[in-house]
């Protein structure tokens, strides 16, 4: 049960938030969106879920705790079994030392059935306490921190279908491999997975989730349940479960808690049998500022000055999985106003904008970038994106868009920015068209970020400066000059400043570099052991600037260019990456694993 759906109203007008009237309004809107009055009430900032349960506790007595899930000793917090947990929304974080009393956070205290069911489980002797709902899934989730165990219990020998033949039976709501699908979903949701790559091999299936960016190998699978695996996942995605010679795309939805998840789901006839991989999207997931993605100093002024001009062309480069939609949605977050009208066409929808008007390619159709932004051309639109410029016949009508008025953004597939002007080159473009519809281009990779809580700093030995100065030409005072300039320009942008109260020293000096960062060896419990949580972008921006624009007419090489860029002050992605490895964020290695020349 939600207790803020019967509690929250008069909570909010004891602690006078809102009004009688807007409660009625609220309400309202809460029936009409089918959404419950708590999330509405967070998303529109009248209250955090901290506050609306710290309301609580106060009306009711009762503490208010925050406990770290990951701190909680597993033997303790399973003396409540999983489905109390989930049933009751209780997790047992503490128990008091040298006694038998447990302390206990839930979403509602009051409920009298839940607390009588804990106290014949743990005993009489319980304390509770009010917690935030993402607080106690946390907890949840600690009672599934093994796939191989779960999986192993889930499919013993003789529920393993045999290889030739499917039944339904096999692919049931309620049979192994339905619930083997689940948990090969869930724990890589948990994990933070990108994508889950299900793949047949001579002898067993492997299951393996993409973690910021690497591939990892979660599990191994008997390979006679190969066909009722794939064939469960088609069933969930809409696809044809008796077409196995051809590849299929589908989609699914599912729901983790309180957050919906959309799987891109795809599927390829290999030697031994289908390969599936599935992309996770996070449906709730808001577009960042492009601070937070990683922009700053020269790059996003670059940027921001491009998203100012009335029409023209915003390009993103870089390879697949590279973060060029999540670049793009920033940028339309950013422009997106009651004032104009923004219409896209992409293949697929990853994220969904309000107040966009989104469209998905359909080939089967008919329907395809090109034929999409013909028609998105007839909707009076302001600013237009096309999730990617693959051909001939849509970068001519992206140009034409550029020419008559409006701002479009779109992706390329190119190794940096300057190799992007003579790929439209290449697709039949004009040089004198590209020159003045172009306003930026943007090439960009992901890195994994270090583990704020485990990384280490150092001070490089002499073999280890020698290498800097060969990739970086540290060597050369006027170059290493620059770098300690950048490095400060990033401090003062935020860039891998602390969050907590430790001083925040420079990597470098006008003449060396004193110190880098690298991950423990052996990791920490905040990033799994890895070294690394998470992923950050590093940039280069390119500004079409008169001098480029005349290179472009000149048919000039992308290393001209380049060099020309650089020569008006854009920082390579190499570059970038270098200044936040300097910061703290990254490793060199990272840098030199995506960017190496």
């Amino acid at each position: 049960m939600d207790v803020f759906d019967r509690k929250i109203g008069p909570l909010l007008l004891s602690n006078k938030k809102i009004t009688q009237e807007q409660l009625k309004i609220l309400t309202a809107r809460s029936e009409r969106e089918k959404k419950s009055l708590r999330d509405i009430v967070i998303a529109d900032n009248i209250a955090s879920e901290q506050e609306l349960a710290k309301m609580y506790a106060l009306q009711i007595s009762v503490p208010y705790t925050e406990f770290n899930a990951k701190e909680i000793p597993s033997d303790l917090i399973k003396r409540i079994p999983e489905h109390t947990a989930k049933q009751y929304r209780a997790i047992l974080f503490e128990q008091e030392k040298g006694t038998q009393t447990f302390l206990i956070a839930m979403e509602d205290p009051e409920d009298i059935e839940a607390v009588d069911t804990l106290q014949k489980v743990l005993g009489t002797n319980i304390r509770t306490y009010v917690a935030t709902r993402s607080n106690i899934n946390a907890g949840i989730d600690r009672y599934r921190e093994n796939i191989g165990s779960e999986l192993t219990k889930v499919i013993s020998e003789e529920d393993q279908p045999t290889e030739e033949e499917v039944t339904e039976e096999d692919i049931a709501e309620d049979s192994p491999i339905a619930q083997t699908v689940n948990l090969i979903i869930e724990y890589a949701i948990r994990s933070g997975a990108s994508d889950v790559h299900i793949e047949p091999r001579e002898q067993y299936v492997s299951v393996r989730y993409r973690i910021d960016g690497i591939l990892r190998e979660a599990n191994r699978l008997p390979k006679k349940i190969l066909a009722a695996l794939v064939s469960r996942i088609k069933i969930l995605s809409n696809l044809k479960i008796d077409e196995r010679r051809v590849p299929q795309d589908g989609r699914l939805k599912i729901a983790l808690g309180d957050k919906s998840w959309s799987l891109r789901v795809s599927t390829l006839p290999i030697m031994e049998g289908e390969k599936v991989v599935m992309r996770i999207l996070n449906d709730s997931t808001k577009a960042q500022s492009l601070e937070q993605l990683g922009y700053w100093g020269q790059s996003l002024a670059t940027i921001n000055d491009a998203m100012r001009q009335p029409h023209g062309m915003i390009l993103v480069t870089g390879p697949t999985g590279s973060g060029k939609s999540t670049s793009l949605f920033s940028v339309l977050s950013i422009l997106n106003s009651p004032a104009v009208n923004i219409s896209t066409v992409e293949d697929p929808v990853e994220y969904h904008v309000p107040g966009v008007n989104q469209t998905q390619v359909n080939p089967k159709a008919g329907m395809n970038f090109a034929n999409g932004l013909r028609a998105l051309l007839r909707q009076d639109p302001n600013i237009i994106m096309v999730g990617e410029i693959r051909d001939t016949e849509t970068a001519g009508l992206a140009v034409q868009a550029a020419l008559t008025g409006h701002l479009v953004l779109s992706t390329l597939h190119t190794n940096n920015a300057a190799t992007c002007l003579p790929r439209l080159l290449d697709m039949g473009i004009e040089p004198f068209l590209i020159a003045s519809t172009v306003r930026a281009v943007i090439g960009q990779r992901l890195v994994r970020r270090l583990c704020l809580v485990c990384r280490e700093r150092y001070t490089p030995d002499a073999t280890q400066l020698q290498g800097l100065n060969k990739m970086f030409r540290l060597d050369d005072p006027k170059v290493m000059a620059l770098y300690h300039e950048l490095e400060v320009q990033a401090q003062k942008s935020g860039i891998g400043n602390p969050e907590d109260d430790k001083p925040d020293e420079l990597c470098t000096t006008e003449n060396s570099v004193k110190y880098l960062w690298r991950a423990h060896p052996k990791g920490c419990d905040a990033c799994n052991h890895n070294g690394f949580k998470g992923r950050i972008g590093i940039y280069e921006a390119l500004a079409n600037s008169p001098e480029i624009q005349s290179l472009i007419v000149s048919d000039a090489t992308s290393a001209k260019i380049q060099d020309t860029a650089v020569a008006e002050g854009m920082v390579t992605m190499q570059i970038d990456g270098f200044v936040k490895a300097l910061r703290g964020l990254t490793a060199l290695e990272e840098i030199l694993r995506v960017t190496r020349e």
